[in-house]
């Protein structure tokens, strides 16, 4: 497991420490973008902990890295639009295409089915870009089991159970069955954070997302083959 400590983030640095090597970015960690082999980044987290909040944050602020959009047999809220939010089929269909083998990872959430498809993925990566998931653990295991390299997983905690059902209660949508359910759910998925690269405590939701742009650009980095640029410019004859 790679353990990562920010040491401090504002709006005109970050300074993040990792693998025993020190990064001194200036200005915006979401400002810098260099060729590198795109990667796969998982954001999970129980119900309410601010998984969704962040994703649409950081999908606002970095146009390098694009969603995946997951197929789902749930039904639609009312706020929710069909193929931007996710792609909503029946379980006749969904079965269908996992006969197919059209999903990277498909799992059974709260009675529902949820799978990422293959293809648009790939398409994201070939075109360079970084590819965000909102999945649970479920679907982190059988991803990092299959494409290990190319996975950088973040689990996000809330700061409390307390503030945990204070979130779900402001939601004001769903029913104290649901929410009980959910609370219930969360301490199952909270006992899987130890699979994960990093860990972060969403206290703050603009604290919380310079940790994970921190984490990009680290990651972004780390794949750039930057070292071998380095070495070929010391090798290099001058005449």
């Amino acid at each position: 497991m790679i353990y990562t400590l920010v040491l401090r983030v504002s709006s005109s640095s970050v300074f993040l420490l990792e693998r025993r090597r020190l990064y001194i970015f200036l200005g915006k960690a979401n400002s810098m973008m260099i060729s590198h082999e795109p990667f796969i980044l998982i954001l999970s987290s129980p119900s309410g902990a601010g998984k969704s909040t962040l994703s649409r944050a950081l999908l606002k602020n970095d146009v390098n890295i694009e969603m995946s959009i997951s197929y789902t047999t749930r039904a639609k809220r009312s706020s929710e639009i069909d193929g931007k939010d996710y792609n909503f089929v029946t379980k006749e269909e969904f079965e269908k295409l996992i006969e197919a083998d059209e999903f990277l990872e498909y799992a059974t959430v709260y009675g529902n089915l949820y799978g990422t498809p293959k293809t648009k993925v790939n398409d994201i990566l070939k075109s360079g870009k970084d590819v965000l998931f909102d999945i649970d653990w479920q679907g982190t295991i059988q991803l990092k089991s299959m494409i290990p390299e190319s996975i950088v997983s973040v689990f996000i905690l809330p700061p409390s159970m307390k503030e945990l059902e204070k979130r779900l209660r402001s939601r004001a949508s769903e029913s104290e069955e649901i929410i009980q359910k959910r609370l219930s759910k969360s301490l199952v998925e909270i006992s899987h954070w130890g699979a994960y690269d990093h860990v972060i405590v969403n206290n703050h939701i603009e604290e919380s997302l310079g940790f994970i742009e921190a984490i990009i650009s680290v990651e972004r980095l780390n794949r750039a083959n930057l070292w071998k640029i380095a070495d070929e410019l010391m090798n290099h004859e001058i005449k």
